[in-house]
């Protein structure tokens, strides 16, 4: 890892981190999708990519505070019961097999699943199925460990996320505020591991204090995007994201080197 001194005065971190932190803000502000994992690999053209994830997590808090300020009156309890307690048993099991499962593979499951789910979605639109589905535990708690355990071996638990709560078909709002709630107590809970792992050290800290007033900036105008949005058009365009991601990640996992 480079030292402190050498990372804040490389103009190429700079040139790629601050794009990243951009990209990010905006979906965490609501916009979602493919803007949110291209965070780590935009910042992996000057950096180590486990150092970027490392760098990234304190400004993801940081979104989060933003976002759940913005999003504050929208949530939904039921989906949080039943995925958040799953999505902390798939942190554990993160933790537990970091040494053994590569990143790729997580990488490539989750890719495939988020283009199976587009699939799914795309044969129902031409089906005119529109309904929406109930909530399930099994199915999300289910979700909610995959969530956990890819989020915490590769930043990638969204999709797993938005396989479950979109089948709800919720008010774009409710949506929103809700996934904003779980990936902030999924982001704070990393943490703990995180440091136990050893990647919270000077270069890394210093990286992300430097980044860090981009941050809440980004973060409003993804909000303030989404806000404006109807549900007729947010929910085509959750899904593309969906798509490009799962896209993304397999191209990562299997051409791309990761």
């Amino acid at each position: 890892m480079p030292d402190p001194l050498f990372l804040l005065t490389d103009p190429m971190f700079y040139a790629v981190a601050v794009p990243a932190v951009i990209l990010v803000g905006l979906s965490k502000g609501g916009l979602g999708g493919a803007a949110a994992l291209m965070g780590v690999p935009v910042m992996a053209l000057a950096i180590h990519p486990v150092q970027a994830a490392a760098i990234l997590l304190p400004i993801l808090i940081l979104m989060d505070a933003v976002s759940l300020w913005t999003w504050r009156h929208w949530r939904d309890f039921t989906t949080l019961k039943v995925m958040l307690p799953g999505a902390m048993v798939g942190i554990g099991l993160g933790w537990l097999t970091a040494a053994f499962v590569t990143v790729d593979a997580v990488r490539l499951i989750v890719g495939l699943v988020a283009i199976g789910f587009f699939l799914r979605w795309l044969y129902q639109l031409i089906a005119r199925h529109h309904e929406a589905a109930p909530h399930n535990r099994i199915a999300g708690a289910w979700w909610g460990i995959v969530a956990g355990f890819t989020s915490f071996v590769a930043h990638a638990g969204g999709p797993p996320y938005q396989v479950y709560a979109m089948r709800l078909r919720q008010d774009p709002r409710l949506y929103t505020g809700t996934a904003v709630i779980f990936f902030a107590a999924v982001n704070v809970v990393k943490l703990v591991p995180y440091f136990a792992l050893g990647l919270f050290d000077t270069a890394n800290l210093a990286a992300s204090a430097v980044l860090m007033p981009v941050a809440p900036i980004a973060t409003l105008a993804g909000a303030w995007i989404v806000k404006r949005m109807k549900p007729e058009i947010f929910y085509p365009f959750m899904y593309v994201m969906i798509m490009l991601v799962g896209v993304k990640l397999v191209w990562d996992a299997t051409i791309g080197g990761g």
